[in-house]
């Protein structure tokens, strides 16, 4: 993995009705925007939108896609800086990832400090749907 190189992007994954209600039901955020089909069609963005945190909770899944790193024998999530979503995600669309590793800074401990940028793109759409800096520790 080298400092700066973009890696992906990933395939594609589609964001149902029934993946946006099953996480709704998950996390106990059931906002109309999220789960009531035929209120959110009359809404601000034409039919439901998937959660910022949906598609967030998607980070490790496109990461194991992308970041391949020898000899670890574990790796733990430290934090996330800079989240943000640019675009909503409407129900049905499809989203991918890419990543940047931005910082790697070994530790006293013999782990790795890594930030990498991720950004997840949405199909059709200028702008990005979610993306955030996931902190990392790797253990060697």
């Amino acid at each position: 993995m080298a400092l700066g190189r973009d890696y992906g992007p990933t395939d594609w994954i589609q964001l149902s009705q029934n993946r946006i209600d099953e996480f709704a039901r998950t996390t106990l955020d059931r906002q109309w925007i999220h789960v009531d089909v035929e209120k959110a069609e009359r809404g601000p963005f034409g039919a439901t939108i998937a959660h910022g945190f949906l598609t967030l909770s998607l980070v490790p899944h496109f990461l194991s896609r992308l970041r391949r790193i020898e000899g670890v024998s574990m790796g733990i999530n430290y934090g996330l800086d800079r989240v943000r979503f640019p675009a909503p995600a409407r129900e049905d669309s499809r989203v991918r990832a890419s990543m940047v590793i931005m910082t790697v800074e070994r530790k006293s401990d013999g782990s790795v400090h890594i930030v990498t940028r991720v950004t997840i793109d949405l199909e059709n759409s200028e702008k990005p749907c979610c993306v955030a800096d996931l902190v990392s520790r790797l253990y060697f």
